[in-house]
Formats: structure tokens, sequence, C-alpha cells
């Protein structure tokens, strides 16, 4: 079954702004420095305004016209809801953006008495909640969609008769891209019929595979396949007894057990409990149950726990409870806060710390961990060394400049091309790759360490090339100098 909102949007505010029902309204974004109309009410279309106008038009032609801007993501997340409400009616239902839906109805209409009583159960509820809805029902699910948007007449295809009901429905019904349908109405094709009665091998040449197939799903030739709608699994864990519980201790480790699992779940997908209810199934058939709420989504057990054993008092266990349902009714979105490792501040001093650091080394390897302190020495490369031990101190501090993320060992000669002399390089060539810098800071002068060796100083530049990429270069020497050159010695972030 394909059903077809005409007037999703519209239909959708209207119904929850009932003071629009009798307004010409429409919904609207910018495109292309214009205010384009994207939906129609039924009131402005019988005033003359459609999707597609400029709203600019559209006021010239009812000057009473409601303008309401198009949320982000509002078509997707009705078109949602409305395909959640008709799973009660077959477990598969897939969306078909931006305003329709499919429904595999196999074996599902007998319960509504035949295809018939099915179809008018469906479109008559939709009707009922306020949405101009159309639907059909056939073998295919192109000759379905077809039918549902462009027939006129019987909305039920009878089996193996896809052909006949589609041969007087225009090409659009096939669900073709704008190119190929614009080139069929200039070649004169009004229905379809006729490109039934041509060659496969003629559409192909003429109008591309995308023809053919469209055809071929609509008659049955070709297969297609719906993507079911998952329904939401409700937050709700189960704990059966063997035995019946009936102190308030075992309540409450029955509680702790049902948070257990529940915060695991909730943690994961970013969710926290609003409201949650603790429903508990005594063995003479009775229910009775304790309800908390937060003001603030919280997956926190022992927090929940707390909250729970307030209400475990009012719970009267009577002969014994023989199953616990833990429901959070109402969940929020929460923001996963980042783990802090070292929220207790106790640093290198740490024990847990030490024996984290152990557990990683024993399965990369105990020289896959290094704990670097500064040195104090000029050139780069000689200012870090590795610590003998955790807790090992500094004997000076870093430097408060910048400094790459990666730093190469010894620096790699490169190409550069500078505007001025002095100034910061323009472009430069690695590994015979051409870097063109768009932003560069610096020079930073380091001096030589005339005490190891002889050698010149060296001009820093922080620089950044066309794709983002950043890198250290410093030239050695004084730009005049006939002993000058240019380096790349690290890559920042």
């Amino acid at each position: 079954m394909a059903i077809w909102f005409r007037h999703l949007m519209t239909d959708g505010m209207a119904r929850r702004r009932p003071d629009l029902k009798e307004l010409p309204f429409v919904i609207a974004s910018s495109q292309k420095n214009r205010i384009i109309i994207t939906a129609a009410s039924q009131n402005a279309e019988r005033e003359g305004v459609f999707t597609g106008m400029a709203v600019a038009d559209a006021r010239a032609a009812t000057a009473d016209l409601v303008v309401m801007d198009e949320l982000p993501g509002q078509t997707a997340n009705l078109l949602h809801l409305l395909g959640l409400g008709c799973i009660r009616y077959t477990p598969i239902v897939s969306l078909d953006f931006p305003n329709g839906l499919f429904l595999d109805i196999s074996g599902c209409t007998y319960l509504w008495g035949g295809e018939r009583n099915y179809l008018k159960e469906i479109v008559l509820k939709l009707r009922e909640n306020g949405f101009d809805a159309r639907a059909a029902i056939a073998d295919t699910i192109g000759a379905a969609w077809a039918v549902a948007r462009f027939a006129k007449i019987n909305p039920i295809v009878p089996c193996r008769e896809q052909a006949n009901a589609i041969a007087s429905l225009p090409p659009a019904a096939l669900r073709l891209e704008p190119e190929v349908l614009d080139r069929l109405q200039k070649l004169g094709f009004r229905t379809i019929a006729p490109l039934l009665q041509l060659q496969n091998s003629v559409l192909r040449r003429r109008f591309g595979q995308g023809l053919l197939n469209r055809i071929g799903q609509a008659l049955g030739h070709v297969e297609e396949f719906l993507k079911p709608l998952q329904p939401p699994v409700p937050y709700t864990e189960r704990l059966p007894c063997l035995e019946p519980i009936c102190t308030a201790q075992g309540i409450e480790i029955a509680v702790e057990r049902l948070l257990e699992t529940l915060c695991t779940r909730l943690k994961a997908e970013g969710k926290g409990v609003r409201k949650a209810i603790l429903k508990c199934y005594r063995i003479d058939g009775k229910k009775v149950q304790a309800a908390i709420s937060t003001t603030r989504g919280s997956h926190s057990i022992s927090h929940l726990k707390k909250l729970f054993q307030l209400q475990i008092s009012k719970i009267e266990p009577a002969l014994g409870i023989e199953l616990f349902i833990l429901e959070a009714t109402r969940t929020e979105d929460m923001e996963a806060p980042q783990e802090q490792l070292w929220a207790e501040a106790k640093g290198l001093e740490d024990i847990a710390l030490a024996e984290l650091l152990d557990r990683i080394a024993g399965k990369v390897g105990a020289d896959a961990i290094q704990r670097f302190l500064p040195s104090e020495n000029h050139w780069p490369e000689r200012s870090v060394k590795l610590a003998k031990c955790l807790t090992e101190q500094p004997q000076n501090h870093w430097p408060e400049l910048p400094r790459p993320i990666r730093l190469l060992h010894t620096p790699e000669p490169i190409e550069v091309m500078a505007l001025v002399p002095d100034h910061p390089p323009k472009v430069f060539t690695y590994k015979n790759k051409r870097h063109i810098i768009v932003k560069a800071d610096g020079p930073e002068r380091i001096g030589r360490e005339w005490w190891h060796d002889q050698g010149l100083h060296r001009d820093y530049y922080s620089i950044e090339d066309s794709e983002g990429n950043r890198y250290w270069v410093f030239r050695s020497g004084h730009y005049d100098g006939s002993d000058a050159r240019w380096y790349l010695h690290g890559y920042f972030a």
C-alpha cells in the first residue's frame, strides 16, 4: 500500500494550531535570496497560491496570507511519527520522502475484512486526524505509488493488472527524474501506455536505464525492497523472581539490578531519566507501583536508587512480589560528560593511574608509553628528555611559545619561495609536493648552542597551507647569508 499526504506539512501545522484551519497559510524557506513557498494549505491553494511560488507573488494574490518559516527536519519528523502510527496496521512500514508512506500489507488485510475495508480504515483514520491522505493497493510498490497519486478511480489494483492500471497515467507516475520527464514531454508522451509498447533497447538508448528500471518496478519485473521503519524500543527492564519477594531489602536489591541494566542503556544512548515507574506484580494478582521524577535527566544508579528508596515503604508486598518491571516513561537527551582522569587532583601520585598505565603497557608494550620532561637546550630536538619514572619532576619549565604536536628528530630540507627574502615562505616544496602558504606567523629566533657545536641561528615560522595543514619550518642563518637554508621541523595539529 502507498499512502500520499497531499498537504503533509500544512495539515500537521493546522493540527497543532487549530486557529489556522480556516486561514490560507503557507510554509516558506529562503532559497537563493528568495523566500519560496515549500508547502501551501488547501485554503491557500484555493486562492491561487501553490508550492514553488515566491512569497512576494503569493501575497499579491491574497492579502491575508499567513507565512511561517520552515524548520529543518520538520517534515521528516512528522512523516516519521505518521509511520510509527501506521505500525498498528502492519509491522513493515517504510518512509517515502517527502510526503508518503509504504506499507507491506501481506497477510494483514483479512483482520479488517479485506483490502477495501483495510484501505478505508487507514484513510478515514488519517483524515479524522486532519491529514488529507490518499492511498492505493497494488502488487508492486511502483504501481501503488502511481495509482495513489495519479489515478482518479479504483485505488485497489487487481493482481497482475499493474500494466492496465498505470497505462493511462502520465509518465510522472513512474517516479522519473525531472530531466527524463522533460524529454518525454517534448517528445509527446502524455501517458505511460506508448512507453510500454516500445522496445527496451529503444527506451534505454533515448532515456537511459533509469526509465526501464522504473517501468520494471511498476510492472513487477524488477525487484524493489522497502526499508522498514524501526519503532523505538521502550526503556523497560523486567526482573522475574524465582521466589516471591516480601521484604524491603529484597525490593531494594531488585531495584538496583533493574537500574544497573536500564542506566547502562540510557548512558550508551545519551539519555537520562525524568520519570520512571517501578511496577511490582504480586502473586495474588494485584499490581502495586512506585514512581519517581527528576528535575533533570539522570542515569546515575546511586541517585535513582536513593529516590526509589524513599518510595519502597509505600510498596505493600503482601504475600510476595514475583515480577518487577522498571519503566522510564519520560527521558531526555543528556550531554555525555567528559571523563576526567585527574578529577581527584592526585596527579602522578595517583596509584590508580600507575595501575592503569601498567595494564595498558601490558597490552601495547612498555616502550609504547613514554613520558617526557623539558631539557635545558636551545635546539627544539634537544629540548625534551625521557623521564626515568612516573614521578620524576621537571627541573625547568616547558617553553611558553607554541610547539608542534609532532617534532621531527632531524629537520628535513625544503625548497622555499618567499615574496621578500626576510618574509615567511609563500610556497614550499617537500617530497616533490608543492604547498601554497595561506597563513604564517613568526619568526621566533632560536640561537645556536655555541658550547656544543658551531652553527647558525634559526628563524622559526608557523605556517598553514591551502589544504589546512600546519607546519613548523625554519630558516637556518640570516636571510642574506650564503649558507641560509630552509627546513621542515614539525607538524601542528
